[in-house]
């Protein structure tokens, strides 16, 4: 039976979770600090989830003991006032390591990446799943699917796992996603895991909730997106998600190479600075994408309330 709290993890990953940014300082080492505003700024919009150790955190730049630091560092400047989700993964020993930090630092779940080994099995995702559960002791865990190619089989023993309470789905297949959501449990949570640009597209079949890689530069769009998907009205949503064009398509550039750099060059030109992105990702940046970028965030105040223009 679901307790109190994982009932109200549920409703909150119905809502924005906010995928953290990692900050660096000028020697790259982690610099954990300079995410409070970030953090301030996303609880204070509503923002209803925060994630450590995601994609748009650079997850796989990181060692494991940076990911480690990041996930303590992050619950404390949470401090209770949304769930913090932690992205765990990698080699299973990593995953397990950072489970258990992850427990430690009084995350509300995991959000366990799916392997990126060119060698896995269908089989083999559900096992290493399975051991990573067992390792979180009754802490909820998030199943991140970028590749549905696994198959649909998979993805229901994946989801049959008990602790596993919700999947983000990252794969640009809402039929598929359709028929992933009637072949498992009703309670599942099913979240968009492709940002707000694809959100309306898996609300139409079923999912709710989506990630966010913007909650760091502009947290209330995310969330008036989210809140108008939540009441139905799809063209209020197509019309916000329009004014955040601009931005996805530079953070697109070189492959999605560009997707993590576009976001901390905004911080930096908000006064925010969280460092730069580590290689392999796109930085730095050339010198039109930042006149661009520019262009996008000045009608943005330092605060970033106001939010960002409306591309025309």
């Amino acid at each position: 039976m679901a307790t109190e709290a994982e009932g109200r993890l549920r409703q909150a990953l119905r809502g924005v979770s906010g995928i953290l940014v990692t900050p660096f300082d000028p020697d790259d080492a982690i610099a954990p600090l300079r995410l409070a505003p970030v953090v301030d700024r996303a609880v204070k919009a509503g923002v209803s989830v925060l994630v450590a150790n995601g994609n748009t955190g650079e997850f796989y730049a990181l060692t494991t003991g940076e990911a480690e630091a990041m996930v303590h560092a992050t619950s404390e400047l949470i401090d209770g006032r949304v769930p913090l989700v932690a992205g765990v993964g990698r080699g299973i020993g990593d995953a397990l390591a950072l489970t258990r930090a992850s427990r430690k630092a009084g995350a509300s779940a995991l959000m366990i990446h799916q392997p990126p080994d060119p060698f896995v099995a269908p089989r083999g995702v559900v096992a290493y799943v399975s051991r990573i559960v067992d390792e979180a002791q009754g802490l909820p865990a998030l199943l991140y699917l970028r590749d549905d190619g696994i198959g649909l089989d998979a993805i229901v023993d994946l989801c049959g796992i008990p602790g596993v309470v919700g999947v983000k789905w990252a794969c640009p297949t809402p039929l598929k996603l359709a028929d992933a959501i009637r072949a498992t449990d009703p309670r599942l949570v099913w979240s968009g895991g492709l940002a707000e640009t694809w959100a309306p597209a898996f609300y139409a079949v079923g999912a709710r909730g989506f990630t966010s890689g913007l909650i760091n530069v502009w947290p209330e769009r995310s969330v008036a997106i989210s809140i108008a998907l939540e009441s139905g009205d799809y063209v209020q949503a197509r019309s916000l998600i329009e004014g955040i064009v601009g931005f996805e398509v530079l953070r697109s550039e070189e492959r999605n190479g560009a997707n993590v750099s576009v976001v901390k060059a905004a911080l930096q030109i908000l006064g925010d600075d969280c460092g730069s992105p580590r290689v392999p990702a796109a930085w730095p940046l050339p010198d039109d994408t930042w006149r661009a970028l520019r262009q996008l965030l000045e009608e943005i105040p330092a605060s970033a309330s106001a939010g960002l223009p409306t591309v025309r």
